[in-house]
C-alpha cells in the first residue's frame, strides 16, 4: 500500500484498535452509542414487550443493559488513557526544549540591548542544555507513564498539586546550582571564584531553601495523609481516566478548589520572582525575601489544612419505604423499593456510568446492586444523597441491617430496618 494511502487510512474516522486515531475513534463511538442508548431507554423505548408489564423487571433489565454498555465504554476510555500516557512523553520533551529555545531568544535579546554576551549567559545556556538533556532522558525512561509528568502524577492518576509545586522549586534550585557550578568551572580569577562561592552562603539563600524544604515536606505529608485516610475509609478516592492540567486547580470531581488554586498561584508568583532574581544576579542563589517566603509558608499551610479537612465517610441518615402515587402506606416487605437517604454515596470523580454501576447495598447477607435509572442526559438513580433499591426475596423477615458500599469501596454505617412477611 502506498504511504499516502496508509496515512490516510489512519486518520479521521479510522477505528483500527492499534493506532491512536483508532483508539480515540472507538472511544468516541462508544460514548455516542452509550448516550443514545441511555436516552432511548429513558424515553421508554427498547424495552422487551415481555417485560413491559413488570416495572421491577423492566427496570432491572434497563439497568443491566446500561451497566454492560458502561463497562464497554469504560474499557475504551481506559485504553485511550493508557495511549495518552504512552504518547504524551514526546510533548513533554518538546516543551522542555521549547523552554531552552525561549531562554536562548531571551538571552540574545537582552544581550543585544544590554552589555553584550557574557560568561554568565553562556553558563546559563549550558546549564539549560544539561538540564533539558537530563529531563529528556528521564522522559524516555518513563515514557509509558507520561515522561516528565511521571513524578507529579499521583496514585489516583491525577496531577498532584503538591508534587508539581515541589517539582517547580526543585528544578529552579537545581538549575541555579548548576549555573553557579558552570560559572565556577570557567572562572580563571581567584577573586571571581571566591565571589561565586560566597553566592552559595546560607544567608543569601535561606529564604529559598526554606520554601524548598517546606514544599517538599508538604508533598510528602500530603501523600501520607491521603493514603492513611483512604485506608481508614475517611476519604474516598476514585482513579481518573488520565491526568489533566485542570487537576492542579480542582478537586477529584472537577470543581475548583480554593486551597489548590491559592497554593498554585502564590507558588507560581514566588517561582517567577526567584527566576527573575536569578537572571539579574546569576552569581548567587536567588535571595528570596522573607516576606515572600512567609507568604508561601502561609499558602502551603492553608493547602495542607485543606487536605486534612476534605472528604469524609459516606453516611446513611434514614431508610424509608418508597411509595408511588396512589399506593397505600405499609411496612417494608420483600419486593418493595426502599429509599436510602444520606450523603457521600457518589464520591468525587465517580459520576461516570461505569462507576455508578458498581454501587452495592448490603441487606443482611444479601448484596443488591443499585439499579441505574436513566433520564435524558443523566441518571435519576443513584445520586449522592438518595439511593432506591428493591428488597430481594432472599432477605429474611425481621430486623435487617442496611449498608451502602460506594464505587470507591468505602462502606457506610449500618442502619437497621424491619422487614415484614
Amino acid at each position: 500500500m502506498p504511504r499516502d494511502a496508509a496515512g490516510a487510512g489512519h486518520g479521521g474516522g479510522c477505528a483500527c484498535p492499534t493506532c491512536p486515531h483508532g483508539v480515540k475513534e472507538n472511544r468516541r463511538r462508544a460514548l455516542a452509542e452509550f448516550r443514545r442508548r441511555r436516552d432511548e431507554l429513558a424515553a421508554g423505548g427498547g424495552v422487551p414487550v415481555a417485560l413491559a408489564h413488570s416495572p421491577g423487571a423492566s427496570r432491572q433489565w434497563v439497568s443491566d443493559e446500561l451497566a454492560q454498555a458502561a463497562h464497554a465504554l469504560s474499557e475504551r476510555t481506559r485504553a485511550e488513557g493508557d495511549l495518552w500516557l504512552g504518547t504524551v512523553w514526546r510533548r513533554t520533551v518538546v516543551a522542555v526544549w521549547g523552554a531552552v529555545v525561549v531562554l536562548l531568544i531571551g538571552q540574545a535579546l537582552t544581550a543585544a540591548f544590554g552589555a553584550g554576551w557574557t560568561t554568565a549567559r553562556t553558563a546559563g545556556l549550558l546549564a539549560a542544555l544539561v538540564a533539558a538533556g537530563l529531563l529528556s532522558a528521564a522522559a524516555w525512561l518513563h515514557r509509558a507513564r507520561g515522561g516528565v509528568l511521571a513524578p507529579v502524577v499521583g496514585e489516583d492518576n491525577r496531577l498532584s498539586t503538591s508534587r508539581t509545586v515541589a517539582a517547580a522549586w526543585v528544578l529552579l534550585v537545581c538549575y541555579a546550582v548548576l549555573l553557579l557550578a558552570l560559572e565556577l568551572a570557567t572562572a580563571s580569577d581567584v577573586k571571581e571564584r571566591d565571589h561565586l562561592l560566597t553566592g552559595l552562603d546560607l544567608q543569601r539563600g535561606a529564604g529559598l531553601l526554606t520554601v524548598l524544604a517546606l514544599s517538599c515536606a508538604v508533598a510528602v505529608v500530603v501523600r501520607r495523609t491521603v493514603a492513611l485516610r483512604v485506608r481508614a475509609q475517611r476519604l474516598q478516592k476514585v482513579r481518573a481516566d488520565r491526568p489533566r492540567a485542570a487537576d492542579l486547580l480542582t478537586d477529584d470531581g472537577g470543581r475548583g478548589a480554593f486551597t489548590d488554586v491559592q497554593y498554585v498561584l502564590v507558588s507560581s508568583v514566588a517561582v517567577v520572582f526567584a527566576a527573575v532574581r536569578l537572571g539579574r544576579r546569576p552569581d548567587q542563589l536567588p535571595d528570596l525575601p522573607w516576606g515572600l517566603a512567609l507568604l508561601v509558608v502561609v499558602s502551603a499551610l492553608t493547602y495542607l489544612a485543606g487536605k486534612y479537612a476534605e472528604g469524609g465517610r459516606p453516611v446513611i441518615l434514614s431508610v424509608v419505604r418508597s411509595r408511588e402515587v396512589g399506593d397505600l402506606d405499609a411496612p417494608i416487605r420483600t419486593g418493595d423499593d426502599i429509599e436510602i437517604r444520606g450523603s457521600g454515596f457518589v464520591p468525587p470523580g465517580a459520576e461516570g456510568p461505569d462507576r455508578l454501576a458498581r454501587m452495592t447495598v448490603r441487606m443482611g447477607a444479601v448484596h443488591v446492586h443499585v439499579p441505574l435509572v436513566p433520564v435524558v442526559g443523566g441518571f435519576a438513580n443513584p445520586t449522592d444523597t438518595v439511593l432506591t433499591v428493591p428488597v430481594p426475596v432472599d432477605v429474611e423477615p425481621g430486623r435487617v441491617e442496611v449498608q451502602v458500599i460506594t464505587a470507591a469501596g468505602v462502606e457506610t454505617n449500618r442502619y437497621p430496618i424491619d422487614v415484614q412477611d
